[in-house]
């Protein structure tokens, strides 16, 4: 989504980044950690996002013994090291940060706190720091190349228009946001409180399922329906066109709970030697690279000819409804239960007869559709506010893109 405006620039003066902000050095090796409790790596700060949400603690989490130089709240922090990584931030309270962190402060005489942070997010700024970017091993830019920077400031009254404008929009997006994390918070709790509604925490996963055997009844995935591996499509096979497949890696990058696209194709050749998915199928991943990447699944609740390839487990109900084992199969209940079968030691493996042992509440089939129903809605709602979300950062990123 982009907007054009209409802005006349002949009034804006060319200048350089050092000439509108102070680059600050207020380093304390021996007392910062007796100073400030937060600290920011840069993993912290998100991508082309101003604000931060993260940070470390030195009651919980242990301090970097680089990490000794000061910031303070209004100036903008700006890691030198991989700079495309577009995670410049404006910091909204004292803290401790790594050396190589840029920490800078705005020439309130030439340009206003409010307006400046826009620029470090735009393309052209971003451009420029990449193409300086020197080291290979550990790819970073100098300040004096950040300071080189040139760009057009438009005069004071300009930049608080604009800046009202930025933050309005800024707004709009960070209420959106943490709206979405309200209505994500709220899908994980119902899933499991719909679906058994035991109390997991200080609970061994055998406790909860005795609990839950008491009140509900359990049964066992080999009881509701068939678990087998899928076969073949390697990555010679795919195509751009032709049938849709799913790959066991997809499972982790691209299907969540619930198979509602696909991104991978294969040939009606390769397809002969291939499982063909039925609805409501449910493919897990069979091997992971951590303990709690295994298992990891997906419902297939189409009725489209999709096939599925290599180490991937499919279990294929006798007559479940296919959205509600989306939802139950990722459930802390199964999951724990996964993490207790993964074996291996740098790659983890689960295997067919592992899924067959995992317990699960029995509901009639009214029961799981009332569920699923449920819990889709709240997932419709977190998917139409991501994309709200997402026209909303484009239109901002448009607008900052046209005046920087």
């Amino acid at each position: 989504m982009e907007i054009s405006m209409q802005i006349d620039k002949s009034s804006w003066e060319k200048v350089k980044l050092i000439d509108v902000v102070t680059k600050k050095e207020e380093n304390d090796k021996e007392n910062a950690k007796n100073r400030f409790e937060r600290f920011i790596k840069v993993e912290h700060l998100n991508a082309e996002s101003l604000h931060i949400k993260r940070w470390g603690n030195q009651n919980k989490d242990e301090l970097p013994p680089t990490f000794y130089k000061v910031f303070r709240k209004g100036q903008v922090l700006f890691p030198t090291r991989n700079p495309h990584l577009r995670r410049t931030a404006l910091a909204s309270f004292d803290g401790i940060c790594g050396e190589k962190t840029l920490t800078l402060e705005p020439n309130e005489e030439k340009v206003l706190p409010e307006f400046l942070p826009f620029l470090f997010h735009s393309n052209e700024f971003y451009q420029h720091t990449t193409s300086s970017i020197v080291g290979s091993t550990n790819p970073h830019v100098r300040w004096r190349d950040v300071a080189s920077y040139e760009f057009l400031l438009p005069p004071k009254d300009q930049q608080a228009k604009l800046a009202e404008l930025l933050w309005a929009m800024e707004e709009v997006v960070e209420n959106d946001l943490t709206l979405l994390d309200k209505l994500s918070l709220t899908l994980d709790s119902d899933i499991e409180s719909r679906i058994h509604g035991v109390t997991l925490a200080g609970h061994t996963i055998q406790q909860v399922i005795d609990e839950l055997s008491e009140y509900k009844g359990v049964g066992t995935l080999s009881q509701f329906g068939k678990i087998f591996k899928g076969k073949g499509i390697t990555k010679s096979e795919l195509v751009d066109i032709g049938l849709p497949c799913v790959r066991y890696g997809e499972l982790y990058t691209k299907h969540h709970r619930v198979i509602r696209k696909f991104y991978s194709f294969i040939t009606d050749e390769s397809s002969a030697n291939s499982i063909k998915l039925k609805q409501n199928d449910v493919l897990f991943a069979g091997s992971g690279e951590t303990i709690s990447e295994i298992g990891k699944s997906a419902a297939f609740i189409s009725d489209e000819e999709v096939y599925a390839g290599g180490d991937i487990l499919i279990f294929r109900p006798y007559d479940m409804d296919g959205i509600y084992l989306g939802y139950l199969l990722n459930s802390q209940l199964v999951r724990q239960q996964l993490n207790k079968f993964g074996t291996g030691a740098t790659v983890m493996h689960v295997y067919a007869s592992d899924i067959e042992k995992i317990k699960v509440p029995i509901f009639e089939k009214d029961e799981q559709i009332n569920i699923g129903q449920h819990l889709e809605s709240i997932a419709d709602n977190i998917s139409n506010l991501n994309k709200k979300i997402e026209n909303s950062q484009k239109l901002k990123k448009s607008l900052i893109n046209q005046i920087f």
